[in-house]
């Protein structure tokens, strides 16, 4: 080791680097670590976090940069560091033991182990000493000495339970199928839950969870029910006002502390930009209002400037903290406003922005005014030009020139620390979003960034026989691919050929799914567990179906077999969407609140599901406009597919064997549809594919 550095000092991630000089001896996961405390006879001190974790930073400045919480560590342990983000099925164990052990979780995780893995204490962040009830780190260490030396066969007694709860927390058999009970059950708790002055759900702290928004949306389209809809805009309009949105630089923050969306933890991750754009896209195709567009351009605007590779992978995220304080990047003094816009710009940004010479929020440790400034907006730029009797587009190019002048002085500022690894499951979303966004407002510029961040990936992290390689930095591409790779990258590659009709596109989509379902799938219930089986043996194999921050893998896995079922004519992804349907029957119907992206497949599922096959020369102008027409709507329920006969044979017909029939009618583009597996005559009207693709089921739900 080199300066005084530990075991991490050789690791390629940026949440373990941090540690690397702490005086805490710590190891990587590995057995090198694992051997150790068995030849000492000691238990592990498993710390879990990522790099832009806010209290991960705290509990690493209080407790493992003190050299006294050090050498008792040192003396009692071996410590063990690991970063969720490159390892979030060691992650997904230990935080299932914690939720289980004291009913909660959240990072930094911190689980006490026996050699062989099993945990016997669980909890999350330790100040260094007692504080407001919450037992300091050296008080529960020498607990845990005590414990270890005096009672220890009753310790690992409790362990082997807690393992053994563990592993039996899913085996349970396949239940119904969940239908459109299940989706108006889910409308009806999240109406239940549902923020009617300030949008959102439930009170403080307060997610974004995009995917509550996408489903409501499709409830909307299904039922015409005005209030899902209303839920979905003011939602979406009060956390694109609030400070939660970064008005300088673009992006959201990851929640907001309050119920107002006002004060954000201010850390930014890849994958809310992109499920965020995505929500924001469909609204502007759902309501054609173009601030839901615009949101979506700037969040792209962030991400294509600050958070993407020269090779054009998507980097993971932005630290809430610089120069060791939280958002201090993101907030303004009255005086800075002064001193870098003209007196009158300087008045008119106060007012929008609302800036208070005393702050707008309160220190969190002193409950003081802190001086400064989140900027946020009280209402619409609409609204506010009504009330500044300006005219709207004269305030929006105020706006605009305040917020280049404002953003060129913030970017002078010390940045917050920016985690450059590149992960393939936030990439799989990010790529999803840009390719919507490229057909909602046909900028090619989002789509030449999607294929160039596929290339990337299967360029550096695909091994020759299509197995895939979780996270890339610095030149190297590591850790066995988890299902929520392969999972959303397939979901972009799947919009992907849905832009294009490359089949290059296609052909890579079907090969990921033969890995998934070759190394991922419960031959003996079904559904699919998060890591393959040739991954490292942990506690237990985990499945998932919650959606959290990020939907889960089978929800995810559930809407593309029945996308790609639809694209091939391939029963058996239907089937198998249909089994994952049934096997987490039982604890969706209890929550399906909780399980809002698998409901998008279930709606998906339901149906009115539309397939549509444009036949035609992709050169020529009918058939452009009917792909745009298309396109341009909120169609959720529908697969797309080119037929290009100027190609002989057309490629696609390799892959789909019952459109091999399927041409023009008069020599004009034709669609070929299908709804709910039953075809429609073939037509050449544009106006006459919005009536059959396009009507309102008003389903009573």
């Amino acid at each position: 080791m080199e300066n005084d550095a530990n075991n991490l000092i050789n690791e390629k991630s940026p949440y373990l680097l941090q540690h690397a000089e702490n005086p805490v001896n710590w190891y990587p996961w590995g057995d090198e670590a694992f051997e150790k405390a068995r030849k000492e006879n000691k238990p592990i001190f498993l710390s879990i976090g990522y790099s832009t974790c806010h209290w991960c930073h705290v509990m690493a400045h209080e407790s493992f940069e003190d050299p006294v919480v050090a050498e008792l560590m040192n003396e009692l342990f071996v410590s063990i560091k690991v970063d969720r983000e490159e390892r979030p099925d060691i992650d997904k164990v230990y935080m299932t033991v914690c939720q289980m052990m004291t009913g909660q979780g959240g990072w930094p995780l911190t689980i006490f182990l026996t050699p062989d893995k099993k945990p016997f204490f669980a909890g999350t962040y330790f100040p260094k000493e007692r504080r407001f009830g919450r037992i300091g780190l050296i008080e529960l260490i020498l607990r845990i000495k005590e414990l270890w030396k005096t009672q220890k066969d009753d310790m690992l007694r409790a362990a082997d339970q807690i393992a053994f709860s563990l592993q039996n927390l899913d085996f349970k058999s396949p239940g119904d199928k969940l239908n459109e009970k299940t989706i108006k059950k889910a409308y009806n708790q999240l109406l239940s839950q549902y923020d009617n002055k300030n949008g959102g759900f439930n009170n403080a702290p307060k997610f974004p969870t995009p995917h509550n928004l996408l489903f409501l949306l499709r409830f909307w389209k299904r039922t015409g029910n005005k209030e899902a809809l209303e839920m979905v805009e003011n939602t979406l309009q009060k956390m694109r006002l609030g400070g939660i949105y970064d008005h300088i630089g673009f992006g959201f923050h990851r929640y907001s502390t309050d119920p107002v969306w006002l004060v954000p933890h201010f850390e930014k991750m890849l994958y809310d930009q992109a499920l965020l754009a995505i929500a924001y896209t469909e609204a502007y195709q759902a309501t054609k209002k173009n601030e839901y567009a615009n949101t979506a351009k700037e969040i792209f605007t962030y991400v294509l400037r600050d958070m993407t590779s020269l090779e054009g992978g998507f980097y993971s995220a932005e630290d809430a903290d610089s120069e060791g304080k939280e958002g201090k990047f993101y907030v303004w003094t009255i005086e800075e406003f002064q001193q870098i816009l003209e007196k009158e710009e300087a008045e008119l940004a106060k007012t929008i922005f609302n800036l208070k010479n005393q702050g707008n929020y309160l220190v969190e440790a002193t409950q003081k005014d802190s001086g400064y400034n989140i900027l946020f907006l009280k209402s619409s730029l609409t609204n506010l030009a009504k009330e500044l009797n300006i005219p709207k587009q004269d305030l929006r190019h105020h706006v605009e020139k305040i917020r280049e002048k404002l953003f060129k002085i913030r970017e002078k500022r010390i940045h917050p620390h920016k985690d450059d690894k590149i992960l393939i499951d936030w990439n799989g979303l990010m790529i999803a979003a840009l390719v919507k966004a490229s057909q909602a407002f046909d900028k090619s510029l989002y789509l030449n960034a999607a294929k160039k961040a596929l290339n990337f990936i299967l360029s550096n992290m695909r091994k020759p026989n299509n197995r895939l390689l979780h996270r890339y930095r610095e030149g190297e591409a590591q850790i066995d691919a988890y299902l929520n790779d392969y999972i959303f990258l397939i979901w972009g590659v799947i919009e992907l050929y849905e832009a294009t009709f490359d089949t290059s596109f296609l052909k890579t989509a079907l090969e990921l799914n033969k890995v998934v379902i070759d190394h991922f799938w419960d031959d003996y219930i079904g559904g699919y567990f998060f890591t393959a089986d040739d991954s490292e043996i942990l506690l237990t194999r985990q499945k998932e179906i919650y959606d959290g921050a990020m939907p889960s893998g089978n929800s995810v896995a559930m809407l593309n077999l029945l996308r790609l079922s639809y694209l091939t004519g391939n029963h058996e992804f239907e089937e198998k969407a249909n089994i994952i349907s049934k096997v987490f029957a039982e604890r969706v119907n209890n929550s399906p609140i909780a399980h809002t992206q698998l409901m998008v497949a279930v709606d998906f599922s339901v149906g009115p599901t539309y397939t549509i096959v444009i036949v035609g020369d992709a050169e020529e102008i009918n058939t452009q406009e009917m792909l745009a027409y298309i396109h341009n709507q909120f169609l959720p329920n529908i697969t797309l597919i080119q037929r290009n006969i100027k190609q002989d044979p057309p490629e696609i017909d390799v892959f789909i064997n019952y459109i091999h029939n399927y041409n023009k009618i008069d020599d004009k583009t034709t669609a070929y549809i299908c709804t709910n597996k039953t075809c429609k005559p073939p037509i050449t009207d544009v106006n006459k594919l919005l009536k059959l693709i396009n009507p309102r089921w008003n389903q009573k739900l």
